[in-house]
Protein backbone atom coordinates (compact mmCIF):
# COMPACT_ATOMS: atom_id res chain seq x y z
CA UNK A 1 0.00 0.00 0.00
CA UNK A 2 1.85 3.13 -1.36
CA UNK A 3 1.77 6.80 0.09
CA UNK A 4 -0.21 8.20 -2.74
CA UNK A 5 -3.46 6.90 -1.44
CA UNK A 6 -5.96 9.13 0.26
CA UNK A 7 -7.39 7.80 3.92
CA UNK A 8 -10.47 6.91 1.85
CA UNK A 9 -8.77 4.60 -0.26
CA UNK A 10 -7.54 2.84 3.18
CA UNK A 11 -10.18 3.18 5.16
CA UNK A 12 -13.17 3.37 2.63
CA UNK A 13 -15.21 6.47 1.23
CA UNK A 14 -18.26 7.54 3.41
CA UNK A 15 -20.21 9.72 0.88
CA UNK A 16 -19.95 13.53 1.77
CA UNK A 17 -22.93 15.36 2.87
CA UNK A 18 -24.40 16.98 0.32
CA UNK A 19 -22.68 15.33 -2.79
CA UNK A 20 -24.80 13.30 -5.29
CA UNK A 21 -23.84 9.49 -4.73
CA UNK A 22 -22.02 9.78 -8.58
CA UNK A 23 -19.64 12.22 -7.02
CA UNK A 24 -18.22 9.06 -4.62
CA UNK A 25 -14.50 9.08 -4.94
CA UNK A 26 -12.03 9.47 -7.88
CA UNK A 27 -13.54 9.33 -11.50
CA UNK A 28 -11.39 6.95 -13.44
CA UNK A 29 -11.03 8.66 -16.64
CA UNK A 30 -8.68 6.31 -18.69
CA UNK A 31 -8.14 6.53 -22.08
CA UNK A 32 -5.32 4.87 -23.97
CA UNK A 33 -3.86 5.45 -27.09
CA UNK A 34 -1.85 2.63 -29.53
CA UNK A 35 -0.04 4.81 -31.47
CA UNK A 36 1.40 8.51 -31.48
CA UNK A 37 -1.68 9.36 -34.03
CA UNK A 38 -4.49 7.13 -32.89
CA UNK A 39 -6.81 8.50 -29.98
CA UNK A 40 -9.55 11.00 -28.76
CA UNK A 41 -9.34 13.97 -29.39
CA UNK A 42 -9.65 16.70 -26.55
CA UNK A 43 -13.46 17.14 -26.34
CA UNK A 44 -13.90 15.07 -23.14
CA UNK A 45 -13.48 10.88 -22.59
CA UNK A 46 -16.68 8.95 -23.29
CA UNK A 47 -16.78 6.93 -20.50
CA UNK A 48 -18.19 3.79 -22.81
CA UNK A 49 -14.97 4.38 -24.73
CA UNK A 50 -12.30 4.43 -22.12
CA UNK A 51 -10.19 1.67 -21.64
CA UNK A 52 -7.72 0.23 -18.75
CA UNK A 53 -4.82 2.49 -18.86
CA UNK A 54 -1.48 0.59 -19.60
CA UNK A 55 0.54 -0.86 -17.37
CA UNK A 56 3.79 2.22 -16.94
CA UNK A 57 7.03 0.31 -16.25
CA UNK A 58 7.64 3.40 -13.66
CA UNK A 59 5.89 5.30 -11.41
CA UNK A 60 6.39 8.51 -9.85
CA UNK A 61 4.97 9.69 -6.72
CA UNK A 62 4.23 13.37 -5.63
CA UNK A 63 6.15 12.99 -2.39
CA UNK A 64 7.87 16.03 -1.42
CA UNK A 65 11.52 14.97 -2.78
CA UNK A 66 9.58 14.83 -6.22
CA UNK A 67 8.46 17.79 -6.62
CA UNK A 68 9.26 21.46 -7.02
CA UNK A 69 7.37 24.41 -6.24
CA UNK A 70 7.09 27.27 -9.01
CA UNK A 71 10.15 26.54 -10.94
CA UNK A 72 12.14 23.73 -13.49
CA UNK A 73 15.40 23.18 -11.44
CA UNK A 74 17.79 22.29 -14.43
CA UNK A 75 20.21 20.89 -12.10
CA UNK A 76 18.11 18.88 -9.33
CA UNK A 77 18.62 14.87 -9.25
CA UNK A 78 16.33 13.30 -11.80
CA UNK A 79 13.21 11.23 -9.92
CA UNK A 80 13.29 8.47 -12.54
CA UNK A 81 15.54 7.65 -15.52
CA UNK A 82 13.45 6.26 -18.08
CA UNK A 83 14.93 4.80 -21.69
CA UNK A 84 13.20 6.36 -25.14
CA UNK A 85 10.10 4.59 -25.80
CA UNK A 86 8.83 3.85 -22.38
CA UNK A 87 6.08 4.43 -20.25
CA UNK A 88 5.78 6.25 -16.77
CA UNK A 89 2.74 7.02 -14.70
CA UNK A 90 3.14 10.21 -12.66
CA UNK A 91 1.22 11.78 -10.03
CA UNK A 92 0.58 15.44 -9.80
CA UNK A 93 -0.66 17.91 -6.92
CA UNK A 94 -3.10 20.95 -7.27
CA UNK A 95 -1.78 23.92 -5.44
CA UNK A 96 -5.10 24.12 -3.98
CA UNK A 97 -4.46 23.69 -0.35
CA UNK A 98 -1.78 22.92 -0.48
CA UNK A 99 0.12 26.17 -0.67
CA UNK A 100 -1.84 28.48 1.61
CA UNK A 101 -0.36 29.40 5.34
CA UNK A 102 -3.37 27.65 6.93
CA UNK A 103 -2.74 23.63 7.43
CA UNK A 104 -4.72 21.65 4.70
CA UNK A 105 -6.64 19.29 6.62
CA UNK A 106 -8.04 22.20 8.62
CA UNK A 107 -8.93 24.31 5.41
CA UNK A 108 -9.97 21.77 2.99
CA UNK A 109 -12.07 20.49 5.62
CA UNK A 110 -13.69 23.89 6.17
CA UNK A 111 -15.11 22.99 2.41
CA UNK A 112 -17.25 20.54 3.10
CA UNK A 113 -14.69 17.52 1.93
CA UNK A 114 -13.83 15.16 4.27
CA UNK A 115 -10.70 14.27 5.93
CA UNK A 116 -10.39 10.39 4.04
CA UNK A 117 -10.87 12.77 0.74
CA UNK A 118 -7.50 14.58 0.92
CA UNK A 119 -4.45 13.20 -0.20
CA UNK A 120 -1.69 12.17 2.18
CA UNK A 121 0.89 13.83 -0.47
CA UNK A 122 -1.12 16.85 -0.07
CA UNK A 123 -0.70 17.08 3.35
CA UNK A 124 3.04 16.57 3.15
CA UNK A 125 3.63 18.69 0.75
CA UNK A 126 2.63 21.53 2.89
CA UNK A 127 4.70 20.12 5.60
CA UNK A 128 7.59 20.57 3.63
CA UNK A 129 7.03 24.20 2.49
CA UNK A 130 8.99 26.12 4.93
CA UNK A 131 12.48 24.76 3.75
CA UNK A 132 11.53 25.63 0.07
CA UNK A 133 13.08 28.96 -1.91
CA UNK A 134 10.79 31.43 -3.02
CA UNK A 135 12.26 34.22 -4.37
CA UNK A 136 11.76 34.29 -8.55
CA UNK A 137 9.09 31.58 -8.14
CA UNK A 138 5.14 31.25 -9.31
CA UNK A 139 2.83 28.42 -7.24
CA UNK A 140 2.72 25.37 -8.80
CA UNK A 141 3.20 22.13 -7.57
CA UNK A 142 5.31 20.58 -10.32
CA UNK A 143 6.80 16.91 -10.32
CA UNK A 144 9.46 15.15 -12.09
CA UNK A 145 12.50 15.89 -13.72
CA UNK A 146 12.15 12.57 -15.27
CA UNK A 147 15.41 11.33 -17.31
CA UNK A 148 15.24 10.33 -20.79
CA UNK A 149 17.93 8.51 -21.79
CA UNK A 150 19.76 9.77 -24.72
CA UNK A 151 18.39 12.97 -24.95
CA UNK A 152 20.29 15.92 -25.96
CA UNK A 153 19.95 19.59 -27.04
CA UNK A 154 18.82 20.02 -30.03
CA UNK A 155 16.70 16.88 -30.09
CA UNK A 156 12.73 17.04 -29.63
CA UNK A 157 11.12 15.33 -26.71
CA UNK A 158 7.51 13.32 -27.78
CA UNK A 159 5.40 13.03 -25.07
CA UNK A 160 2.39 10.38 -25.87
CA UNK A 161 -0.51 11.19 -23.21
CA UNK A 162 -2.11 7.44 -22.73
CA UNK A 163 -4.05 8.31 -20.24
CA UNK A 164 -5.36 11.44 -17.37
CA UNK A 165 -7.18 11.01 -14.57
CA UNK A 166 -8.31 12.61 -11.38
CA UNK A 167 -7.29 11.20 -8.62
CA UNK A 168 -9.86 12.93 -6.11
CA UNK A 169 -13.45 13.43 -6.30
CA UNK A 170 -13.17 17.64 -5.78
CA UNK A 171 -11.95 20.52 -7.55
CA UNK A 172 -11.49 24.83 -6.94
CA UNK A 173 -11.93 27.18 -8.84
CA UNK A 174 -11.35 31.05 -7.87
CA UNK A 175 -12.55 34.30 -9.01
CA UNK A 176 -11.69 37.74 -8.06
CA UNK A 177 -12.70 41.74 -9.33
CA UNK A 178 -8.96 42.46 -9.43
CA UNK A 179 -7.94 38.60 -10.97
CA UNK A 180 -7.29 36.78 -14.18
CA UNK A 181 -7.93 39.13 -17.00
CA UNK A 182 -9.30 41.80 -14.94
CA UNK A 183 -6.06 41.84 -13.29
CA UNK A 184 -4.60 45.78 -13.03
CA UNK A 185 -1.19 43.99 -14.37
CA UNK A 186 -2.72 42.63 -17.42
CA UNK A 187 -1.55 44.53 -20.25
CA UNK A 188 -5.22 45.10 -21.93
CA UNK A 189 -6.27 46.74 -18.10
CA UNK A 190 -8.11 49.42 -19.03
CA UNK A 191 -9.46 51.67 -15.56
CA UNK A 192 -12.70 53.16 -17.32
CA UNK A 193 -14.25 49.41 -17.59
CA UNK A 194 -13.65 47.98 -14.62
CA UNK A 195 -14.98 44.37 -14.08
CA UNK A 196 -18.51 43.43 -12.91
CA UNK A 197 -18.78 44.02 -8.83
CA UNK A 198 -18.17 40.82 -7.21
CA UNK A 199 -16.04 39.77 -3.84
CA UNK A 200 -13.02 37.11 -4.19
CA UNK A 201 -14.64 33.63 -3.69
CA UNK A 202 -13.56 30.34 -4.04
CA UNK A 203 -15.62 27.88 -5.84
CA UNK A 204 -15.07 24.42 -4.42
CA UNK A 205 -16.60 22.06 -6.97
CA UNK A 206 -17.31 18.18 -6.75
CA UNK A 207 -16.87 15.92 -10.02
CA UNK A 208 -18.41 12.79 -10.41
CA UNK A 209 -21.00 10.89 -12.90
CA UNK A 210 -24.45 11.80 -13.96
CA UNK A 211 -25.94 10.40 -16.71
CA UNK A 212 -23.37 8.18 -17.64
CA UNK A 213 -20.85 10.74 -18.09
CA UNK A 214 -17.91 12.49 -16.40
CA UNK A 215 -19.17 16.27 -14.75
CA UNK A 216 -18.53 18.98 -12.52
CA UNK A 217 -21.54 19.73 -10.08
CA UNK A 218 -20.69 23.44 -10.99
CA UNK A 219 -24.70 23.66 -9.60
CA UNK A 220 -28.10 21.95 -9.41
CA UNK A 221 -28.50 22.98 -12.89
CA UNK A 222 -25.25 23.25 -14.53
CA UNK A 223 -23.14 20.09 -15.09
CA UNK A 224 -19.50 20.84 -16.88
CA UNK A 225 -18.28 17.94 -18.93
CA UNK A 226 -15.00 16.86 -17.47
CA UNK A 227 -12.08 17.19 -19.81
CA UNK A 228 -8.76 16.40 -17.47
CA UNK A 229 -5.43 18.01 -18.61
CA UNK A 230 -2.29 18.73 -17.22
CA UNK A 231 -1.81 22.87 -17.51
CA UNK A 232 2.30 22.36 -17.43
CA UNK A 233 4.21 20.05 -19.26
CA UNK A 234 7.28 21.47 -19.73
CA UNK A 235 11.14 20.22 -20.21
CA UNK A 236 13.91 21.69 -18.37
CA UNK A 237 14.47 25.07 -19.95
CA UNK A 238 17.42 27.35 -20.85
CA UNK A 239 16.80 30.65 -17.97
CA UNK A 240 18.10 34.31 -19.00
CA UNK A 241 17.36 36.87 -16.60
CA UNK A 242 15.01 39.14 -19.03
CA UNK A 243 12.98 36.15 -20.25
CA UNK A 244 9.49 36.64 -19.41
CA UNK A 245 9.88 34.63 -16.04
CA UNK A 246 13.44 34.73 -15.01
CA UNK A 247 14.13 37.31 -12.55
CA UNK A 248 16.59 35.29 -10.89
CA UNK A 249 19.77 33.22 -12.56
CA UNK A 250 19.05 30.27 -13.17
CA UNK A 251 15.38 30.35 -12.16
CA UNK A 252 12.63 29.88 -14.32
CA UNK A 253 9.32 30.89 -12.97
CA UNK A 254 6.30 28.51 -13.64
CA UNK A 255 4.31 30.86 -14.50
CA UNK A 256 4.80 32.07 -18.19
CA UNK A 257 4.85 29.22 -20.77
CA UNK A 258 7.49 29.41 -23.56
CA UNK A 259 9.92 27.29 -25.94
CA UNK A 260 10.22 24.49 -23.06
CA UNK A 261 6.50 24.15 -22.85
CA UNK A 262 5.24 24.93 -19.22
CA UNK A 263 2.24 26.24 -18.15
CA UNK A 264 0.66 26.34 -21.79
CA UNK A 265 -2.91 25.60 -20.48
CA UNK A 266 -4.20 24.28 -23.57
CA UNK A 267 -6.60 22.03 -22.48
CA UNK A 268 -6.67 19.79 -25.88
CA UNK A 269 -3.59 18.24 -24.28
CA UNK A 270 -5.27 15.40 -22.85
CA UNK A 271 -5.13 11.60 -23.41
CA UNK A 272 -4.91 10.66 -27.16
CA UNK A 273 -2.56 13.43 -28.17
CA UNK A 274 1.62 13.90 -28.35
CA UNK A 275 3.27 16.65 -27.69
CA UNK A 276 6.88 17.91 -29.44
CA UNK A 277 9.34 20.08 -27.18
CA UNK A 278 12.37 20.93 -28.21
CA UNK A 279 15.33 19.72 -25.63
CA UNK A 280 17.13 22.15 -23.91
CA UNK A 281 19.62 19.94 -21.59
CA UNK A 282 20.44 16.00 -21.52
CA UNK A 283 18.51 14.19 -20.65
CA UNK A 284 15.17 16.52 -21.52
CA UNK A 285 14.18 16.83 -17.95
CA UNK A 286 10.57 16.33 -18.11
CA UNK A 287 7.90 17.95 -15.55
CA UNK A 288 4.64 17.94 -15.05
CA UNK A 289 2.02 20.37 -12.95
CA UNK A 290 -1.25 22.17 -12.62
CA UNK A 291 -3.60 19.72 -13.08
CA UNK A 292 -7.07 20.45 -14.55
CA UNK A 293 -10.35 18.86 -14.83
CA UNK A 294 -12.27 21.62 -17.06
CA UNK A 295 -11.20 24.85 -18.47
CA UNK A 296 -12.67 26.97 -21.25
CA UNK A 297 -10.16 28.66 -23.51
CA UNK A 298 -8.02 31.79 -22.05
CA UNK A 299 -8.87 30.86 -18.66
CA UNK A 300 -9.87 34.12 -17.90
CA UNK A 301 -10.94 33.58 -14.20
CA UNK A 302 -6.89 32.93 -14.27
CA UNK A 303 -7.64 29.35 -12.95
CA UNK A 304 -9.19 26.38 -14.17
CA UNK A 305 -10.88 23.63 -11.89
CA UNK A 306 -7.79 22.72 -10.25
CA UNK A 307 -7.84 19.33 -9.07
CA UNK A 308 -4.98 16.79 -8.46
CA UNK A 309 -4.38 13.98 -11.23
CA UNK A 310 -2.51 11.19 -12.30
CA UNK A 311 -1.20 10.30 -15.89
CA UNK A 312 0.42 7.84 -18.11
CA UNK A 313 2.98 9.03 -20.45
CA UNK A 314 5.31 7.21 -22.86
CA UNK A 315 8.64 9.39 -23.88
CA UNK A 316 10.83 9.17 -27.07
CA UNK A 317 13.19 11.32 -28.49
CA UNK A 318 13.36 12.70 -31.79
CA UNK A 319 17.06 13.06 -32.91
CA UNK A 320 17.73 16.85 -34.55
CA UNK A 321 14.25 17.27 -34.36
CA UNK A 322 13.72 20.56 -32.29
CA UNK A 323 10.54 22.39 -33.07
CA UNK A 324 10.85 26.41 -32.74
CA UNK A 325 7.61 25.71 -29.81
CA UNK A 326 5.86 23.60 -28.46
CA UNK A 327 3.63 21.39 -31.36
CA UNK A 328 0.99 18.76 -30.49
CA UNK A 329 -1.19 16.59 -32.61
CA UNK A 330 -4.06 13.96 -31.84
CA UNK A 331 -6.42 12.31 -34.20
CA UNK A 332 -8.20 15.05 -35.77
CA UNK A 333 -5.90 18.17 -35.32
CA UNK A 334 -1.81 19.19 -35.55
CA UNK A 335 -1.79 21.92 -33.13
CA UNK A 336 1.10 24.62 -33.14
CA UNK A 337 1.74 27.29 -30.85
CA UNK A 338 2.19 30.78 -30.80
CA UNK A 339 3.43 32.31 -27.29
CA UNK A 340 4.26 35.60 -26.71
CA UNK A 341 3.95 38.68 -23.99
CA UNK A 342 1.71 40.43 -26.50
CA UNK A 343 -1.49 38.33 -27.18
CA UNK A 344 -1.30 40.09 -31.08
CA UNK A 345 2.05 39.23 -31.38
CA UNK A 346 1.70 35.64 -30.20
CA UNK A 347 -1.29 35.15 -32.91
CA UNK A 348 1.31 36.63 -35.84
CA UNK A 349 4.51 33.74 -34.16
CA UNK A 350 1.19 30.94 -34.27
CA UNK A 351 0.50 31.92 -37.58
CA UNK A 352 4.13 32.07 -38.70
CA UNK A 353 5.10 28.55 -37.16
CA UNK A 354 1.45 27.28 -38.71
CA UNK A 355 3.11 28.56 -42.48
CA UNK A 356 6.63 26.55 -41.30
CA UNK A 357 4.69 23.84 -40.34
CA UNK A 358 3.05 23.87 -43.86
CA UNK A 359 5.71 23.89 -45.95
CA UNK A 360 8.27 21.29 -44.12
CA UNK A 361 5.52 18.90 -43.04
CA UNK A 362 3.34 19.25 -46.59
CA UNK A 363 5.51 20.62 -49.29
CA UNK A 364 3.02 23.86 -49.52
CA UNK A 365 5.01 27.11 -50.56
CA UNK A 366 4.89 29.69 -48.34
CA UNK A 367 2.26 31.95 -50.11
CA UNK A 368 -0.26 28.74 -50.14
CA UNK A 369 0.77 27.60 -46.27
CA UNK A 370 -0.65 31.31 -45.40
CA UNK A 371 -3.56 30.61 -47.81
CA UNK A 372 -4.58 27.71 -46.15
CA UNK A 373 -4.01 29.08 -43.06
CA UNK A 374 -6.47 31.32 -43.73
CA UNK A 375 -9.36 29.39 -44.73
CA UNK A 376 -8.80 25.99 -43.03
CA UNK A 377 -6.79 27.08 -39.84
CA UNK A 378 -8.67 27.94 -36.00
CA UNK A 379 -6.44 30.33 -34.23
CA UNK A 380 -7.76 29.97 -30.58
CA UNK A 381 -6.67 32.08 -27.54
CA UNK A 382 -5.54 28.77 -25.18
CA UNK A 383 -4.71 31.11 -22.35
CA UNK A 384 -4.85 34.41 -21.35
CA UNK A 385 -3.77 35.25 -17.80
CA UNK A 386 -0.01 33.81 -17.32
CA UNK A 387 2.32 36.54 -18.21
CA UNK A 388 3.36 35.26 -21.58
CA UNK A 389 -0.28 34.51 -23.39
CA UNK A 390 -0.80 31.91 -25.84
CA UNK A 391 -2.77 30.95 -29.34
CA UNK A 392 -2.61 27.71 -30.92
CA UNK A 393 -3.39 27.00 -34.48
CA UNK A 394 -5.79 24.25 -35.39
CA UNK A 395 -4.70 22.17 -38.51
CA UNK A 396 -7.30 19.94 -39.64
CA UNK A 397 -6.35 16.82 -40.45
CA UNK A 398 -9.09 15.64 -42.86
CA UNK A 399 -8.42 18.50 -45.56
CA UNK A 400 -4.90 16.01 -46.41
CA UNK A 401 -5.81 13.42 -48.45
CA UNK A 402 -2.70 11.74 -48.22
Amino acid sequence: MNDLQTKAERKGRRRPEGCPSACLGPVALLVAVATASCGVSGSGPDLEQAQEAPTPQHVVPSTPSNVSWGWFPIDKDPVVRVQPGETVRIHTLTHVGATQDEPPVELITSWGIPEEEIPDDLVAFWASRDGRPREGRSGHVITGPVYVEGAEPGDALVIEILSVEPRVSWGANNTSPTGGIFSDAYPGYDAAHPAPSMEPERHVIRTGVADGRPVAFFSEDIHVPLAPFLGILAVAPDPVVGQPGVTVPGVQSSRPPGAFGGNMDVKQLTAGTTVVLPVFHPGALFYVGDPHTAQGDGEVSGTAIEQSLTATFRLSIRKSGAPPAPRAENDTHYMIMGIDLDLDRAARTATRNVVDFLVAEKGLTPAKALSLASIAVDFRVSEVVDLTQVVTGFIPKEVFLR
